[in-house]
């Protein structure tokens, strides 16, 4: 079964269709785990600048092609209509082939395989275990006969793959351990994460619904995953404070100088719904991108300059 079409916009180019099906908005969540457990790492001492920058390629090409093959399978199941509120799918639409979508995902996902194998030489089979795993999620996330994304797990396994295997991952590849402390700082990214998917998914209850997508929010409503998403912003915000609490520096809590912009998005996540929440998406990937930014810069700085 595939999709209802979207009409077609002509004054789309190439590049902008690619850009589109990248989905921008959603690139905190890949690149903010890496920044986190490399600067973990800095702060330990264990800091590898190499093996980071390949981490964090990775990571951003796993998040691409997720996002790839999730245009495939939403428009092969119906998910992607002209009804959709969020924005433009670009197989939906007609702007990139079925195919050519494959194809490039494929291709994707064997590059980001290549590249982790410099990890893997680096860090053992563990991280062999790590890529292999989130290769085959990125493509069970909405593919396969039991796609994650329909079943309302999808914010468990964004948790925990781009909170805890990314952060942890990352780390492991530059100190050849994980530590308590690194899976704690690994909470926020994770949370941030979905919060993102939350507010896409509270965006889409009404459309999912009618194909049998039953995210999180289809199931226990928008209002309640409202407040999840207020709550799970409260905790990340603690997690710095147990950062410092537990032995490093005050510096890291740096990162609560972006709590005004993530309190403005949680109240504008109450006020609006429809494509108006488009906005709060886009907001939400900026708060974990600047959150991210200041917690790293939080435990970088002490790591290289004696305060």
């Amino acid at each position: 079964m595939t999709g209802g079409t979207v009409p077609v916009q002509p004054e789309i180019s190439r590049f902008q269709a690619w850009m589109m099906a990248i989905r921008p908005k959603t690139l905190p969540a890949g690149a903010v785990p890496v920044i986190i457990g490399t600067a973990m790492a800095a702060a330990d001492g264990k800091f590898f600048p190499e093996a980071a920058g390949v981490a964090l390629v990775c990571a951003l090409g796993i998040q691409v092609a997720t996002n790839f093959i999730n245009e495939i399978y939403d428009f092969r199941k119906g998910a992607d209509t002209v009804e959709r509120l969020g924005p433009t799918r670009t197989v939906a639409a007609g702007l990139i082939s079925e195919k050519t979508m494959i194809s490039v995902s494929v291709a994707l996902l064997l590059v980001v395989f290549l590249l982790g194998l410099y990890l893997v030489f680096l860090a053992g089979w563990p991280i062999l275990v790590v890529g292999l795993l989130s290769i085959f999620f990125a493509w069970a996330y909405t593919g396969g006969p039991y796609p994650i994304a329909y079943s309302g797990l999808g914010d468990l396994f964004v948790f925990v793959f781009f909170g805890l295997v990314a952060v942890g991952g990352t780390y492991y590849v530059q100190a050849g351990a994980v530590t308590f402390p690194v899976l704690t700082a690994a909470i926020a990214p994770g949370i941030f994460s979905v919060n993102i998917l939350l507010v896409n998914n509270i965006r889409d209850i009404d459309t999912d619904r009618n194909v049998g997508k039953m995210t999180l929010p289809a199931r226990i409503g928008g209002g309640n995953a409202r407040w999840l998403y207020a709550g799970l912003t409260v905790v990340a915000y603690f997690v710095p404070i147990w950062m410092w609490m537990t032995g490093y520096t005050v510096w890291c809590l740096l990162s609560w100088l972006s709590l005004p912009f993530a309190a403005g998005q949680v109240i504008g996540l109450f006020r609006r719904d429809g494509r108006e929440l488009n906005a709060i998406l886009g907001g939400t990937g900026k708060v974990m991108t600047l959150y991210g930014a200041l917690f790293a810069a939080g435990l970088f700085v002490p790591a290289f300059i004696k305060l």
